[in-house]
């Protein structure tokens, strides 16, 4: 069961399959048809099975009441365990039978699945329950509910969403849940996020007001992990179902304006938008099948909630832009704290999956006729980005790029097929149409042909499967496209990597070609142009070839279609056709289009096809000449399974033959297997013998009689002539390569091996032979090859003795008949009604397989017995090998003999004697206990004590439900007695090898490991062969094969030889279901003892190997761990006694890293034992020991657990599942035992906690740090706490001199505080404590008055006065809305929690021990120098110790009194001096001053009176550079999530903190400011003294000292954050509020008229100041300072979520400000901030239509400013906003932008004119493709005229002598200014296309006019246009075979030799 964990990652995410594509997690939407419940009884799905499993096998099933029948009684078994409490192992137990059991395709009906989905549903989240029993049973959970057409949400199904948050919020909202365990470990949050997204489909729609009044309240910005969490809960707990028809305020419509808006308090942060778009992409497609929920061209959502989308859309896709920083900003997501558990893991849900459903789900054919539909802005958003898919271009955003397409395509091909099979039932006029489908893939067509060639394999992989769905979609768009493409790289005339994609596209293609009509034609030619690509030199080219002709030959028939006709002949027709068509695709490019559709008569299409495969012998013929070329040239594979190319070719060989020679028609078939034939007889080439074995196995797969009939007998002839005339294998040879004089033999036998297995009944006609040989051989042979002579005998055994399909045609056999044309391409057959050929072995096979294993195993054992008892004339000489060898090979025969006929053994059949065969209750149900006697369910050992300790579970047998598997042998016949006979000697056998080894060759590890081989198979391979894995291995294989087939929304459309493996696979796995555990006998027992012994032997591999060994003869025989375990304890205790550090090793290895661990932890016979042998071992002198013991701890730790007390059930859910008998007496007895068993194991856990806390008080500190660890675990419960003991060793140890044993013993100290407070605060009760129900005295709940509009203001107010009548500590309430009422604390508590007996004793023991002297060395220890730098800070962990102390000593329960700790105190801070002494006094009063929080007012005074002094003095004087970390950390302690007025003395004198101008100690000044600083942001919008501090901070923004500027610019920023709330009066009138605002709620974070003020009067300073300073000034001026200070607060809250605040301030004051500031060349560190602040602008979200202003700024100093540093640097903002705005912009903005770009290009300053030129052509590459080109004609008219118009003045001939230069005039330079204008704005529309291939039309005229009329222009006009024409041909260096053909000889002539430097020049 160790892999359910990843069986829930493989369901919720998807199956990565091999070449990293991941299959599609879409999952149909909505809710599906309406039916009465009545059904449920009966129905069993909604969708009916695809594939009749039952119906194919080769035997007689069960029928459908037995399977019920079983179900019931697992159902029933189930029900006992859970109602007895004994959820781990039992119910654990019966809920893996209820998983095989579905496992097994049987369906419960829904009725029955509802309830059990309930009953998990509850126990995956009751409180007290194991947590890996709520794992496992949260696993079940989502395996019943895994596919939604199991049960329909709303209509079969709901939920109650509270159960989660109950769990969750234990996780996000610590202070709401109450307690804090430290003992109780939390459930794992990551299960509970997966129950999320299974369970949230079922909680109901109606239920979404109360989810909103629940989790709305707690979202607040002003700490902002709130908003974080909140965002979290919703996107997880959400309901998206669509709800009930009637009621409006449930429709998404009325909710979203509230989510937008929740959406813009939180901007620039990552975490938020990958959030929200993964709601609404949910919502989407849930709310897309609903009649009742309005539906228009945007989904359901509206125009301005789309274009907000697609812009958060472009924000995700981290597109770089120019100069830009990223849109979001690091620091907000820092923030989300807890709120990182919610987020989904993005491996599994990546962002582009998200995106994709919103916009798949939200298409409708309402989107073709409107110009703003969702799918404009698709085709907008793939325009902007096209260029960043194509090859040249990768980078970051490849991957999320490609994955973007992919799911885009994948959804939509879902969608399509479910609609078109009915499965999605919707409203029609939402159905998708063919217009929709061909506008879709024309959107993505483009970049998908990029997309193929990308260097990255992962964005390669994604991009052939959308080519695969974009293909399926619209062959006719694709297809011409693709071939245009692949016919030039696959002739050779371009790169080798796009050969390589275009032979991948080809696989993924192929199967649509060959469906396609004219299309169909290209693939023979096609198959040939590929066989170049079987090339040993280029493994890869090879694989991706083979892997093509693998997937052709799975779709069409290989047979001639010319033969016997007339009309056509040999296949001139085709070839004529297919030159004529490649000449068409030549000469159109790109853009060819082939109709075959419509100008392809359909007779003449099928002649050119019949035509065509008239080359199909040419292809066989030279396809089988290069295989055999490759495996000449194979290197030697280095290693087997490595993963090397050579092995992946050897493999994928068999996976190509298989289809190849099946799709063959007979006479092609005898060819190949001549070929084959001859070249197996001819030629030994050692390194290919594997891939040639598998060749050979195919061709005699597909058909067994003749090619057994051709090779058996060459095969076998060579095999004898190698070893009577070359001597082969006649001498053992050392090493492991096998010698040259062996190889022709080891050749023959690995090819007969591979010929005779799974063929079926054929080798009976050579069954004489095949036997003598096999007798021959091992008379002979010696070495290596004699390995491969067992391995050919267990071949023959598998062939003969299993159950297989033995069927590999791609047709039934009818169509064979009535003969095989053009219909038959690309055919599938229905997956019900398949005709499927079995091989089931007759008598005379069985009969020959058990001669055959009789006489082999009688000769291995006979040489066994001799070699081990000295009869054997082969003697032990201690010298040679030769004894080993033959013991070695004989074990080796014996394995494969026993694998060999494994499914011949029946799993019921003891392996002993008849005296012990056991009674049999019933052929189904055997419920037998240990003694054979059959035990009643219930009945008790009631008499044992000792059996109330053990695991007994393990020695019962449960009820095991056995399903025919076809099985062959009655229990009378004499084969099977003769089997069994045999399979008992041979267990005898390997017993006494066993003993004679140990006791004589106790070295020889040589025959030990194919000993515990042996044994492995004795113990596990019964009924099925599983120590080969079979299932496993073929299971991967089938799916590997099917990949390429499946496509979303489509069931089982395979071909028919993978659907036939489909069969075969199920009966193996019904084979699997039965070979359950065995019950044990006297021979088992002796073999499991065996390996035992040899699991701590001296020799590491013999440990090793019996250690496999004995894991896996665990798992099949019941009660085999108690067998063990007493024998392997007794060895670890002897070899820690006598330091035998091997026995250590063995003994750890066995005991804690296997499955042991597990029955050893609840079996505390011997628990106890283990416990102190591990202890005494981890002190061994032995480093690698030290190692095992330490990775070990954990696992012991585990032991100390407490078992299950008490679980909480809602007993309605658990007894729906009660069975119709009455169990009750059983359940009884049961629970009896459970808790008696429970007790006593307690009582045990509780002496050795006792004994080791003695053992840890005297041990040395390695040994004592080991025992601690456990004892914690072992020793702290809640009934009794702790005993005298352990209180005393942890209270002491606390001050242990020894570092590393304190920090354990003050953990256990703290641990040992919290489990007393719990127990407390939950009232002493067990249910209280784990249903998290704590009750704190001093809390109250106080009303709050919403509906007065003055009550937030009042609220508010009070913060700022240090009386109180209650403490609001929690920041949320009222922030975003008030709740009823909200949690408070009284002020002056008088109650205190109320201690029992058991509570007050630990408190009193405790305080006895805390003297003085106990409190002064551990102050001594915190005042030590820590021994590394990094923990060199305020550890928050002493000071929650401390509180506690300080807790029970103002309670007077301690010796030491407050005098004490004050005199110590004063002791430890000494002078002050030191940093170490700050740090430990900063911790000792932070802890005094949280000690008292909830104490009564008289003890708060008396310490507040004492420590606030101290505190002020530090914080006057005291502070340090070095200490100063550690005073901020005592404030964060002391302040945080408190209410301010708790610590009024420290907040009110750090708020009256006023700067003094005249102090020049910088230090002092800003270290206050850090600590006001920390103040207010840890008080958040309760801190309500800000307003003269912002005054004192405004009037000194021109502070002289860079850091207390830096305090101040950050701490203004925080107090303005902090302002901030809304404070709606309740949940109803938020969202009534932001839907009557717009369809996006109001805009957040509108400027207050005095914050408006502040900064208009700030920059209006600051202009001034500008004015003072002299131009030039080198020394720093106000104007500087203040500028750093004001730049500082601009860029903490630009980079902050409440950025938006300051948008109205961009225009007219920032712009023109941050410019001015990046011209001051004098101060560097002002032009840098201010040029980062500047770059922040444009990252900024507005909404629509708020960035006129802006952008309107930006224009007029691009075209005004009279600096020409400022119109640079508004051109990279301008490209900046026009990006990232691309949705938001209207036409009369984007046209403003491109007139100013266009005219910036006239610029006087060359810089700025460059600046232009780049922007233009990135403005135009990411328009959308309808703006583009209006603005490109438009564009290109006008630049050329502007170049045409202003020609050069021709130069004067004659030059006045004596003159020099002549000075241009100002009209010359007017005109070469015009003319360069013009230059680089043709350059920028040419290179705003550099990857358009071939080149937009217009193109080649623009570089003709550019060459002819500008190339000869002096200076910087000449040397653009160079610079352009270069550029150009360097981008296109790839594709300029076919780029060039884009220009017309004339064109070419022009750009002769300027494009292509001539070689000689």
């Amino acid at each position: 069961m160790d892999n359910t964990r990843d069986r829930v990652a493989e369901i919720i995410s998807s199956l990565e399959r091999k070449d990293g594509v991941p299959t599609s997690r879409a999952t149909s939407p909505g809710a599906g048809g309406r039916m009465s419940d009545t059904d449920n009884k009966h129905i069993t799905r909604n969708r009916p099975r695809t594939y009749p499993y039952f119906q194919y096998l080769p035997y007689q099933t069960e029928d459908e009441s037995q399977r019920q029948d079983n179900f019931n009684a697992i159902v029933k078994h189930l029900y006992v365990a859970v109602e007895a409490g004994n959820f781990s192992p039992e119910a654990i137990h019966w809920t893996r039978e209820i998983r095989n059991w579905l496992g097994l395709k049987f369906d419960p009906t829904k009725d029955q699945r509802i309830r059990l989905v309930r009953l998990y549903y509850e126990l995956a989240l009751a409180p007290g329950l194991d947590l890996t029993a709520a794992e496992r049973f949260s696993s079940m959970f989502m395996v019943l509910t895994k596919r939604k057409h199991y049960l329909r949400p709303g209509v079969d199904l709901t939920l109650d969403w509270r159960p989660l948050y109950r769990e969750l919020k234990v996780f996000v909202l610590p202070s709401e849940a109450g307690m804090v365990h430290t003992t109780n470990i939390k459930r794992n949050f990551r299960t509970l996020t997966k129950l999320c997204t299974f369970a949230q489909l079922y909680f109901d729609p109606k239920g979404i007001p109360a989810m909103l009044e629940e989790i709305l309240p707690h979202f607040s910005t002003s700490f902002a992990e709130g908003a974080f969490v909140v965002a979290g809960l919703l996107n997880l707990l959400f309901p998206t179902a669509p709800p009930p028809s009637a009621e409006e305020s449930l429709l998404p419509q009325h909710y979203l304006p509230s989510m937008f808006h929740l959406w813009s308090l939180i901007n620039r942060s990552r975490v938020f938008d990958t959030t929200f778009l993964d709601l609404f992409s949910r919502l989407a497609r849930d709310s897309l099948v609903s009649e009742d929920v309005p539906f228009t061209e945007c989904g359901i959502f509206t125009k301005e909630q789309t274009s907000l989308l697609f812009t958060a859309i472009l924000r995700l896709l981290d597109i770089p832009v120019g100069q830009a920083t990223s849109p979001y900003s690091g620091s907000v997501d820092l923030a989300a704290g807890l709120a990182i558990m919610l987020e989904r893991d993005s491996k599994k849900h990546p962002i582009a999956h998200h995106i994709a459903r919103w916009v798949v789900m939200s298409l409708s054919p309402a989107c073709l006729n409107h110009q703003d539909s969702i799918l404009s802005c698709l085709e907008g958003l793939i325009q902007a980005v096209e260029t960043f898919f194509h090859p040249s271009n990768s980078g970051g955003w490849t991957k999320t790029l490609s994955q973007l397409v992919y799911y885009l395509a994948d959804f939509f091909v879902m969608r399509w097929n479910r609609e078109k099979s009915g499965e999605m039932e919707m409203p029609e006029e939402r159905k998708l149409t063919d217009p929709l489908k061909r506008r879709f893939v024309l959107c993505l067509r483009e970049v998908i042909f990029m997309g193929i060639y990308s260097k990255s394999g992962t964005a390669m992989n994604f991009a052939l499967s959308t080519l695969q769905s974009l293909a399926y979609l619209e062959p006719q768009l694709i297809l011409p496209g693709a071939l245009q493409r692949i016919y030039p790289s696959m002739q050779g005339l371009v790169e080798v990597h796009r050969t390589t994609s275009s032979l991948r596209a080809l696989q993924v293609l192929s199967r649509i070609m060959v469906r396609a009509k004219g299309f169909r034609c290209h693939v023979t030619t096609m198959l040939g142009l590929a066989l170049p690509g079987i090339d040993a030199n280029d493994l890869e080219k090879t694989l991706y070839t083979l892997s093509y002709i693998q997937s052709v030959c799975y779709n069409i028939p290989f047979y001639d279609l010319t033969e016997g006709r007339d009309d056509v002949s040999g296949n001139i027709l085709a070839s004529e056709w297919i030159t004529s068509e490649v000449g068409r695709m030549e000469q159109d490019g790109v853009y060819v289009e082939l109709n075959y559709e419509n100008d392809l008569d359909d007779r003449d299409e099928e002649l050119i096809l019949r035509s065509s495969t008239a080359g199909f012998a040419e292809f066989l013929s030279a396809f089988l000449g290069k295989v055999f070329t490759l495996l000449e040239n194979l290197p030697d594979a280095a290693r087997v399974r490595s993963g090397s190319p050579e092995e992946n070719v050897i493999n994928t060989l068999p996976a190509t033959f298989t289809p190849l020679l099946a799709s063959l028609s007979p006479d092609f078939y005898n060819m190949a297997l001549n070929k084959v034939a001859e070249f197996v007889g001819n030629h030994v080439i050692h390194q290919a013998r594997d891939a040639m074995a598998f060749i050979c196995s195919a061709l005699c797969k597909v058909n067994p009689t003749k090619a057994l009939k051709r090779l058996v007998p060459i095969l076998i002839q060579s095999i004898r002539t190698e070893i009577d005339e070359n001597g082969a294998a006649s001498t053992r040879n050392t090493g492991i390569d096998v010698l040259p004089r062996d190889r022709g033999l080891v050749w023959s036998i690995s090819m007969l091996s591979m010929c005779v297995v799974h063929v079926g009944d054929a080798v009976l006609q050579h069954k004489q032979e095949l036997y003598d040989i096999a007798v021959y051989m091992q008379q002979k042979c010696r070495g290596i090859p004699s390995v491969h002579v067992s391995n050919y005998i267990h071949h023959l055994l598998l062939s003969l003795t299993g159950t297989y399909t033995v069927d590999y045609s791609l047709y039934e056999d009818e169509t064979y008949a009535s003969g095989l044309g053009p219909n038959e391409w690309g055919k599938y057959p229905e997956p019900n009604s398949l005709s499927i050929k079995w091989h089931v072995p007759g008598k005379e096979e069985i009969d020959f397989a058990v001669q055959l294993f009789q006489n082999q195993g009688g000769i291995a054992l006979r040489q066994l017995t001799a070699l081990t008892d000295g009869t054997s004339n082969i003697k032990r000489d201690g010298t040679g090998k030769e004894w080993s060898d033959e013991v070695s090979r004989n074990l080796v025969l014996l394995r494969l003999l026993l694998s060999g006929v494994s499914v011949l053994f029946d799993p019921d059949a003891r392996s002993e004697q008849a005296e012990d065969l056991m009674s049999n209750t019933g052929d189904d149900v055997n419920m037998s206990d240990v003694n054979g006697h059959t035990r009643e369910v219930g009945e008790e050992d009631e008499d044992l004590p000792a059996a109330l300790l053990e695991e007994s579970e393990e020695n019962e047998a449960k009820p095991t439900f056995k399903y025919p598997a076809g099985y062959l042998l009655k229990k009378d016949d004499p084969a099977y007695v003769e089997l069994h006979r045999l399979r008992v000697k041979i267990g005898e056998v390997l017993h006494k090898v066993h003993q004679f080894l140990i006791e004589e060759q106790e070295d020889d590890v040589a025959c030990f490991s194919p000993l515990y081989t042996a044994y492995k198979s004795w113990f596990i391979d019964v009924g099925i062969e599983r120590s080969a894995h079979v299932l496993d291995r073929v299971t991967r294989l089938l799916s590997a094969d099917i990949h390429p087939y499946k496509l979303a929304g489509l069931r089982k459309e395979y071909p028919r030889p993978l659907l036939l493996r489909r069969a075969n696979v199920y009966h193996l796995q019904r084979l699997r279901h039965n070979s359950y555990p065995r019950a044990k006998s006297k021979l088992s027992e002796q073999l499991l003892l065996d390996l035992a012994q040899s699991s701590v032997s001296l020799y590491t591999e013999v440990r090793r190997n019996a250690q496999s060994a004995g894991e896996a003869a665990l798992k099949a025989i019941i009660g085999a761990r108690p067998l063990v375990i007493p024998p392997l304890v007794d060895a670890f205790e002897s070899g820690v006694e006598e330091s035998e550090f091997a026995r250590i090793k063995g003994g750890i290895y066995s005991l804690l890293f296997g499955s042991l661990a597990k029955t050893i932890s609840r079996d505390w016979r011997y628990a106890p034992r283990v416990v102190r042998a591990y202890i005494d071992a981890s002190t061994t002198d032995k480093p690698s020991i030290q190692k095992l013991c330490s990775t070990a701890t954990l696992q012991i730790m585990e032991f100390g657990r407490p078992l299950e007390r008490m679980v909480i059930l809602d007993h309605d859910v658990v007894s729906a599942v009660a069975p119709i008998e009455d169990v009750s007496t059983i359940i009884t007895k049961k629970r009896n035992r459970v808790s008696k068993k429970r007790n006593n194991i307690e009582q045990k856990k509780a002496a050795l906690s006792e004994e080791l806390v003695e053992m840890a008080r005297k041990s040395h500190w390695k040994k004592a740090s080991r025992t601690a660890a456990i004892v914690i675990t072992l020793g702290l419960r809640f009934e009794g706490i702790a005993s005298e003991n352990m209180i005393d060793l942890i209270t002491q140890g606390t001050i242990d001199g020894h570092p590393g044993l304190r920090g354990l013993y003050s953990g256990a100290f703290v641990a040992l505080f919290s489990l007393i407070d719990s127990r407390a605060s939950a009232q002493h009760k067990y249910e209280n404590y784990i249903q998290d129900k704590p009750y704190i005295p001093a809390k109250i709940q106080v009303t709050t008055q919403g509906d007065d509009p003055r009550w937030t203001e009042s609220f508010l107010s009070r913060f700022g006065k240090p009386e109180a009548d209650y403490y609001v500590d929690h920041d949320h309430p009222g922030w975003l809305v008030w709740d009823k009422t909200m949690p408070a604390y009284k002020s002056n508590p008088q109650i205190d929690t109320e201690y029992d007996e058991a509570e007050m004793a630990a408190f009193t023991q405790i305080g006895n021990i805390l003297d003085r002297k106990w409190f002064s060395s551990l102050f001594d220890y915190f005042k030590q120098e820590p021994r590394d730098a990094t923990a060199d800070r305020f550890r928050v962990t002493n000071a929650m110790m401390l509180v506690y102390t300080f807790d029970i000593m103002h309670r007077g329960l301690t010796v030491a009194n407050l005098s004490d700790i004050k005199a110590e105190i004063a002791r430890v801070f000494g002078d002050g001096t030191d940093k170490h002494e700050h740090r430990a006094t900063a911790e000792i009063l932070g802890a005094l001053l949280s000690s008292t929080v909830d104490k009564p007012i008289k003890v708060r005074t008396e310490i507040w009176e004492y420590v606030f002094p101290m505190v002020q003095k530090v914080f006057t004087d005291g502070l340090t550079p070095e200490n100063s970390s550690y005073w901020i950390s005592f404030l964060h302690v002391v302040l945080q999530g408190k209410d301010p007025r708790r610590s009024w003395p420290i907040v009110e004198s750090l708020a009256t903190f006023r700067l003094d101008v005249s102090s020049n100690a910088a230090f002092k000044e800003s270290s206050k400011i850090q600590l006001l600083q920390q103040c207010v942001s840890d008080l958040g919008w309760h801190f309500q003294l800000e307003k003269p501090i912002i005054d004192d901070f405004i009037t000194h923004l021109d502070h002289p000292y860079k850091g207390v500027r830096e305090a101040m610019g950050l701490t203004l920023a925080i107090l303005y954050r902090t302002r901030y709330h809304e404070s709606y009066k309740d949940v109803h009138t938020f969202i009534a509020t932001q839907k009557a605002a717009s369809s996006i709620g109001t805009r957040p974070y509108q400027p207050s008229e005095e914050f408006s003020q502040t900064i208009h009067e700030t920059f209006e300073r600051l202009e001034r100041w500008r004015h003072e300073r002299t131009p030039g000034q080198q020394t720093p001026s106000s104007y500087t300072s203040g500028g750093k200070t004001v730049l500082l607060w601009l860029d903490s809250t630009l980079s902050s979520f409440e950025c938006t605040e300051l948008l109205e301030f961009f225009p007219n004051i920032l712009l023109e400000q941050l410019l001015h500031m990046m011209d001051i060349k004098e101060d560097q560190e002002l032009q840098g901030l201010a040029y980062h602040v500047f770059r922040h602008l444009p990252n900024i979200p507005h909404r629509l239509g708020e960035d006129s202003e802006l952008i309107a700024s930006l224009i007029r100093i691009g075209t005004q400013s009279p600096l020409w540093h400022q119109r640079l640097r508004v051109l990279i903002n301008m490209q900046v906003i026009y990006f990232r705005r691309l949705f938001l912009l209207s036409q009369e903005q984007q046209r403003s932008l491109y007139d100013c770009v266009a005219g910036m290009l006239q610029d006087g300053q060359l810089e700025v004119r460059l600046g232009a030129a780049s922007t233009l052509s990135g403005m135009i590459r990411c328009s959308p493709q309808a703006l583009r080109t209006v603005m490109v004609n438009d564009l290109n008219t006008a630049f050329k005229k502007m170049l045409i118009d202003s020609p050069l003045p021709k130069k004067p001939r004659t030059n006045t002598a004596g003159s020099g230069t002549n000075t241009p005039t100002p009209e010359h330079s007017r005109l070469v200014l015009t003319r360069h204008a013009a230059v680089l704005g043709l350059g920028a529309l040419v290179q705003a296309f550099p990857y358009a291939s071939p080149p937009p039309t217009w193109i080649p005229e623009v570089l003709a006019t550019l060459a002819n009329k500008a190339n000869n222009d002096p200076g910087m006009v000449g040397k653009s246009v160079k610079t352009i024409l270069s550029d150009f041909r360097k981008t296109r260096q790839d594709t300029w075979q076919m780029d060039s053909k884009a220009f017309t000889q004339e064109q070419a002539a022009d750009l002769e030799g300027i494009l292509y430097k001539s070689y000689f020049a």
